[in-house]
């Protein structure tokens, strides 16, 4: 069962690396993970998919809330939260499909970002179903590649799982 993890952390060298190493240690594969800085440049938010089991899940966040370097930890599964993926997809393309292409990607509200003699690069964002339905039509034809940026969440209305005041973090 997919969970999503929200973290936030020092935006320090090697942070990423001892999280990751949490899941690795343990046998655990982290099938999506986004990492930026927030508008605080000290800071970083992670968004990470793990296949696991939601008591695992509890445990490895309690493991990840004792790391020094991790502010806040929370898993947004369950709740209410906004998630949302990048996809660029590269289509061979022979003129007598172009037309049909660009109606299809339309349908997902795809945009043309580059146009080649003989192919497109499509742009477009959603939920991970959404993304996974928009490269399954694209199958029938000759995907030449496919680049995505894992999903980014977080939680609906004001309350917020990371909560930073003025004076000081929430840790």
């Amino acid at each position: 069962m997919n969970q999503t993890l929200s973290l936030l952390v020092e935006n320090k060298s090697g942070v990423l690396a001892r999280i990751a190493g949490l899941f690795s240690a343990r046998g655990y594969n982290i099938e999506s993970l986004s990492v930026a800085k927030t508008d605080d440049p000290t800071l970083s938010h992670i968004t990470m998919v793990v296949d696991l089991e939601p008591r695992i899940v509890e445990h490895l966040l309690k493991l990840l809330d004792k790391m020094i370097d991790v502010i806040s930890v929370a898993n947004l599964s369950g709740g209410k939260m906004v998630e949302r993926e990048l996809v660029l997809l590269k289509v061979r393309v022979d003129p007598a499909q172009r037309m049909e292409i660009l109606k299809e990607a339309e349908l997902f509200r795809a945009r043309v970002i580059d146009v080649g003699s003989d192919s497109y690069i499509f742009e477009a964002t959603g939920d991970t179903e959404k993304i996974e339905a928009f490269i399954d039509l694209f199958r029938k034809y000759t995907i030449e590649e496919v680049a995505r940026t894992g999903a980014v969440a977080m939680s609906r209305g004001l309350t917020s799982p990371h909560r930073v005041t003025a004076t000081g973090r929430s840790k």
